[in-house]
């Protein structure tokens, strides 16, 4: 039978240990071809590419595969796949990650990764974005391997319905001590954010952004209370941000 064909690609560039682990897995299930940024871009979003060229060579790290590595952001490198590397053939699944850290609740508005991956679905392509809620260079991904094996799978031969994107968080716990995976919602939460002034050695200012997130939603069909709980958190998202429940109530802007 023919493989699937597997668009992989992440927001922590194309060296990190994370996108690694991820080919891993993929590479066990299907076809993969690999698209990266050429350096980190996290926090990118959405962004992409307008005032430079955007420049693609492929990528020596990966040379049993075909893998490229692109000057542009997470959104940029699926587009490129999409519109030119891939465009005469069929993306079965696009996975984006592993992120290094969270990207539950309101940081998936920040996240390049998860970015990547809703820029596939925009175009029906079934995509998930996957987060290991560790931030350093050097995480262990080895416990999350075997889930991400059994999603990637389970999507594949399943189809996702209702939506063609999952947002999957990771907590950072040996194998034995995650207790199983849910599905939830994006819970209420949001950065308490400031600026760090500072001096350079020439006397000029500079600003570094800092902040506390701030959880204000409890509940338990929530993605951070499901970390929190030692689950997997698994969060069906979208691409429509129309607030349906306000149309209603607002007769008042109408002419």
């Amino acid at each position: 039978m023919k493989k699937p064909l597997i668009l992989v690609t992440n927001d922590d560039g194309i060296s990190a240990p994370g996108l690694k682990a991820l080919i891993e897995v993929a590479s066990s299930i299907g076809e993969v071809v690999i698209v990266a940024p050429d350096s980190p871009q996290s926090g990118q979003g959405h962004a992409i590419t307008l005032k430079d060229p955007l420049r693609v060579h492929k990528a020596t790290t990966y040379e049993q595969f075909e893998a490229y590595e692109c000057s542009g952001t997470p959104v940029d490198c699926v587009k490129f796949a999409r519109d030119l590397l891939l465009k005469d053939r069929t993306i079965d699944l696009c996975i984006s990650g592993i992120n290094h850290g969270s990207n539950a609740s309101i940081n998936i508005i920040y996240s390049g990764t998860m970015s990547a991956a809703m820029e596939a679905s925009l175009s029906g392509i079934d995509s998930i974005g996957f987060s290991l809620l560790d931030y350093a260079w050097n995480a262990d991904f080895e416990q999350a391997k075997p889930y991400l094996k059994e999603i990637i799978e389970n999507t594949l031969k399943n189809k996702l319905e209702g939506t063609n994107l999952l947002n999957v968080n990771i907590p950072n716990l040996k194998r034995e001590a995650i207790k199983g995976v849910r599905v939830c919602r994006q819970a209420e939460g949001k950065w308490s954010e400031k600026y760090v002034e500072s001096v350079d050695p020439r006397g000029g200012k500079y600003y570094w952004l800092t902040g506390e997130f701030i959880n204000n939603d409890l509940k338990e069909d929530t993605d951070l209370w499901a970390l929190d709980n030692g689950y997997i958190a698994i969060v069906p998202s979208q691409h429509d941000l129309t607030a349906y429940s306000a149309m209603d109530k607002l007769d008042w802007l109408k002419k």
